[in-house]
């Protein structure tokens, strides 16, 4: 689609735009247009009978407020702007129409009829997932286009022909360089947590993929936060879309709980374990791979069933941990970033920030893994002292007040917020739950002592001595 020219008369951002930008709030473009009234219901937005058939076997029965919002306008091929939080069911917001407009239609080899682009493999997968019995019902091909898997397997599937691809930029990039992949018979195009795509520096790739597709188009944006740069791609690509906002990206979400608890840094990890031996399942967020791996060895080694999630691992890894998961096979996911978006498991009630986010929309998506499509879940950020004034500003940041308290490891206070509970394996069994000192630390050596503190201890040692020599 031929980008077109910006709105004239639009200011640059200036300061309390950027604190608009950091909320995730949109300058939303002057073209906007009041969309078709909400729908009440499935039945009123006259779906075909396949995907009825296939949502009232699925137990799909009312429409979520993103959905009754947009897919009227969508089903009659406007352009749609929608924010909604993570678990409010924008897949389905778009699927069903796009679907729905690509049904009957026969697509070449290697030239798609519709298009999802996200931002990672795992949320690629999760939206593949979805969408595939519907797909499946009116007799559409998809294909799941990614990295990390076999760029072959891929190459294959779209030259036998799919009417659907949902893929990540990179991939994508790749083929259609390749001229595996040709976008000129794209229709109905979707763009699905578009920010994040632009904050992991997905932008230029992004804008030469819409390029490429023919004029005239549909597009469809969601994204729980839209912020400057999304701003950008609604105003190069969008034309007179229906904006929907069901909710604010603050953590407004009546079902969700938000704790930050005060801990002291050398009883961190000690607080975190316990919070893993919990009955019941919980996601933990650290910020380096290092740190991903390091601590789910340590949770092991206490008898607790303890999977790793990040970047370093292989898609395959990354597949079965998150199968595992889902499963109930381990109880605890620890994992970084990767796991903030893309990620949906059914009853997951506690979301623990180990490693604070630094960036307030790091901390709305990590969260936004719990609390899913109503259902109840608290988060919980551990904070020590020289972390206090940054998590502070970063929840101001976020629209978030939450519950502070102090905690330490043992505590009923403790197990009242996050159902902590003593490890399986406690200390002196042979590879139990000694002391984890932190990351990059050894075992069996002590933590190197301060001047101020050998010191210290050397004036105690030596009035110990005298003290003793006296007694004597």
């Amino acid at each position: 689609m031929t980008a077109k020219p910006p709105a004239s008369g639009r200011s640059g951002p200036g300061r309390s735009d950027r604190a608009t930008a950091l909320r995730g709030e949109l300058s939303v473009p002057g073209t906007v247009v009041p969309g078709l009234p909400p729908a009440g219901s499935f039945a009123e937005l006259e779906l075909p009978v396949e995907l009825t058939g296939v949502l009232a076997a699925l137990g799909v029965r009312e429409p979520f407020p993103i959905q009754a919002a947009t897919l009227p306008s969508a089903l009659a091929g406007r352009d749609i702007l929608g924010r909604a939080r993570t678990g409010s069911g924008k897949t389905l917001a778009f699927g069903l129409a796009l679907l729905a407009r690509t049904a009957g239609r026969r697509a070449e080899p290697k030239r798609p009829l519709a298009l999802v682009l996200v931002p990672t493999r795992e949320l690629a997968q999760q939206v593949s997932q979805a969408l595939a019995p519907y797909a499946e019902a009116l007799g559409l091909r998809s294909a799941t286009v990614v990295g990390g898997l076999a760029i072959g397997r891929q190459t294959a599937a779209l030259r036998t022909g799919a009417e659907v691809v949902v893929a990540t930029p990179g991939r994508l990039a790749d083929l259609v360089a390749r001229r595996d992949c040709l976008l000129d018979r794209v229709r109905i195009m979707v763009l699905d947590e578009a920010d994040q795509m632009c904050d992991m520096g997905f932008l230029p790739q992004v804008s030469e993929i819409l390029d490429r597709m023919p004029p005239g188009g549909q597009r469809m944006l969601f994204s729980a936060t839209l912020d400057r740069n999304v701003d950008q791609l609604v105003g190069q690509y969008l034309s007179e879309p229906v904006f929907a906002s069901v909710d604010r990206v603050e953590g407004s979400v009546t079902t969700m709980e938000h704790h930050v608890l005060h801990v002291h840094p050398a009883d961190k990890y000690a607080t975190a374990t316990e919070i893993a031996a919990r009955d019941g399942r919980v996601l933990m967020f650290l910020d380096t791979k290092h740190g991903v791996d390091q601590f789910t060895r340590h949770l092991r080694g206490s008898g607790i069933r303890a999977g790793a999630l990040h970047s370093g691992k292989s898609q395959p890894q990354r597949t079965h941990t998150l199968a595992q998961f889902k499963d109930g096979e381990i109880t605890v996911l620890v994992a970084t970033n990767v796991a903030a978006r893309g990620i949906h498991v059914e009853h997951l009630d506690l979301v623990v920030n180990v490693d604070p986010p630094a960036d307030p929309k790091d901390y709305l998506h990590r969260g936004g893994r719990t609390a899913r499509a109503g259902e109840s879940g608290r988060v919980v950020t551990l904070v020590t002292p020289g972390q206090r004034r940054d998590v502070n500003r970063m929840m101001s940041d976020a629209g978030i007040r939450p519950a502070v308290t102090q905690v330490h490891s043992g505590e009923e206070k403790l197990t009242g917020i996050t159902g902590a509970k003593r490890p399986p394996v406690q200390n002196g069994a042979k590879g139990g739950n000694a002391a984890f000192r932190g990351l990059g630390s050894r075992a069996g050596r002590p933590p190197k002592e301060s001047r101020k503190a050998a010191e210290a201890r050397k004036m105690a040692e030596a009035r110990e001595a005298a003290r003793v020599r006296k007694a004597h």
